[in-house]
């Protein structure tokens, strides 16, 4: 890919820069009406905010206590796509909402009927109260103490670097050229100050070029800030970044099938205590930070916040020793003037600025409204260059892997359709050796994920092509020497190579592990 754009004179019809959740909707948008895109990300797709996140794809039902029913209505639409459109990493997860006497049963069951109603047909199953023992049944480790009763809901679960993976994967099958490690350095203008192209620095040859493209994206996320710099120097803030912190643990702490949503917490925030590839995910924490950068790491009153709040609600409390992994993200929330600093009153709904130069920029929204993000930044696109208007062809869009009735208790469910030739890989090369005894990972998805995935080094692998570095962090790295043996064997590269990207990936992994 990096030589088909390397010294082409073609003019691209969108160029986006940023490779997470916004920038890959609307890839797969543009490319889905033809258009001709090229989606850049200078370091991994999703390392930022995008592969952090709580793994739910829901329309927010917090929001609807706010009063935002638009924002539900749309995201609650949105999730019933997604299960749809790619069944094998998304799935519908029962979440139980403990409650605390008559009015909080009575508020909640009414409040999510109503929520279930804006899915309309895309619903994933009707809400209802249940009693104080069925709960206790259902959830056997929640503080009986705590609750009177409680109100079972449903709402969408998915792995979030997977799905960016597989939807990259489908735009590329219509025509994108994504690249991963390339980032853009300039914008190039005209006399009259628009943005004709894009100064592109390859990040891993060292390399620089020029490319030209008719609209120029801005889907960096919480780093949104530093191209509207670079297009505009002195420029006011759009972003006001808000840290999100999730602990791991291990499955004994919520051994049922249901997720906990803890509605009402000190800072106010939601607390979610989630299923996810046999383990649990427990989050979110909401703090308004400074400086944004790739690697976030959890404060500690973050962590204790989770422990302190998850220990109030369960029997069997957590305590640090019991943290396999903890890992943060920065949300792009859009910065409100004269906000009062309470993260949970910024808008999440996504907005596009339109600068001066021509360039378009996205902030805010989230994954679960990722597909129609794009759809409303190339339809503003169209209107922008008088284009004629393209329906958008992704509401109905199997992604990439699309199969049916998958086994979600399978180690590997979420390769989808591509599990199988994963597996012929293994027989016809003699892959099929565990990479470690703990992870059911086998050595034919290294070399696959540097085949078909664009893994470019260890971290990519451990962390966003399969999850060991958010499921385990000490037990990933001592995956790390395979792994960058059997990349090194597929990408040509020498013994220095190898330790050099396993003590990359030790120093990385050293902020996830408590």
């Amino acid at each position: 890919m990096i030589s088909r754009v390397e010294g082409n004179t073609k003019e691209y019809d969108f160029i986006i820069i940023g490779g997470g959740a916004t920038g890959i909707g609307i890839a797969l948008e543009a490319s889905a009406r033809g258009y001709s895109v090229v989606l850049l990300e200078k370091s991994d797709f999703t390392k930022g905010t995008s592969s952090k996140a709580t793994k739910l794809m829901h329309g927010g039902v917090r929001y609807l206590a706010q009063g935002d029913v638009g924002l539900v209505r749309e995201a609650v639409v949105e999730r019933g796509l997604m299960l749809r459109n790619a069944p094998h990493i998304v799935k519908s997860q029962s979440f139980i909402i403990p409650t605390h006497g008559l009015f909080d049963e009575v508020q909640y069951t009414v409040g999510l009927t109503f929520y279930d109603l804006l899915a309309g047909k895309l619903s994933l199953g009707r809400s209802k109260r249940i009693s104080k023992s069925k709960t206790l049944e259902r959830i056997s480790l929640i503080n009986p103490d705590k609750i009177s009763a409680g109100v079972v809901y449903y709402d969408g679960q998915f792995d979030d670097s997977r799905m960016a993976i597989n939807t990259l994967q489908s735009s590329v099958e219509m025509g994108a050229e994504v690249i991963n490690y390339c980032s853009v350095t300039g914008l190039v203008k005209n006399e009259n100050g628009k943005i004709t192209g894009v100064n592109v620095h390859d990040e891993e040859s060292g390399k620089s070029f020029e490319i030209k493209g008719k609209q120029i994206v801005n889907a960096t996320g919480v780093f949104a800030d530093d191209v509207l710099q670079m297009d505009s120097p002195g420029a006011e803030k759009t972003i006001a970044p808000s840290q999100g912190v999730h602990l791991i643990l291990d499955k004994s702490f919520l051994p049922g099938d249901d997720a906990i949503t803890i509605p009402k917490t000190d800072d106010g925030r939601v607390l979610f205590l989630v299923p996810w590839h046999d383990k649990v995910i427990v989050g979110t924490t909401d703090t308004l930070i400074k400086e944004e950068s790739l690697e976030p790491v959890a404060l500690e009153e973050e962590v204790e916040f989770i422990l302190s709040t998850a220990s109030r609600y369960l029997t069997k409390a957590p305590k640090r020793s019991d943290v396999l992994s903890v890992f943060a993200g920065l949300r792009p929330l859009a910065a409100l003037k004269g906000n009062n600093g309470k993260t949970k009153e910024i808008s999440r709904s996504h907005k596009i600025y339109t600068s001066n130069s021509g360039m378009l920029t996205m902030v805010g929204g989230k994954w679960t409204t990722f597909r129609k993000m794009g759809e409303d930044l190339v339809d503003k696109a169209e209107k922008l260059h008088s284009w004629k208007h393209i329906p958008t062809k992704t509401r109905n869009y199997k992604i990439h892997g699309y199969k049916e009735n998958t086994d979600f208790t399978k180690p590997n469910y979420f390769y989808g359709s591509d599990e199988e030739k994963i597996m012929k890989l293994a027989a016809d090369r003699n892959l099929g050796a565990l990479i470690a005894p703990s992870a059911e990972i086998i050595e034919a998805q290294v070399v696959w994920a540097v085949q078909h995935e664009m893994a470019r080094t260890v971290e990519d692998f451990l962390a966003r092509r399969v999850r060991c570095q958010l499921l385990d962090a000490k037990a990933s790295i001592k995956m790390a020497p395979k792994v960058a043996e059997l990349m090194a064997k597929e990408l040509g590269k020498d013994k220095f190579w190898q330790e050099s990207q396993v003590n990359n990936y030790v120093e990385v992994t050293s902020n996830y592990i408590l």
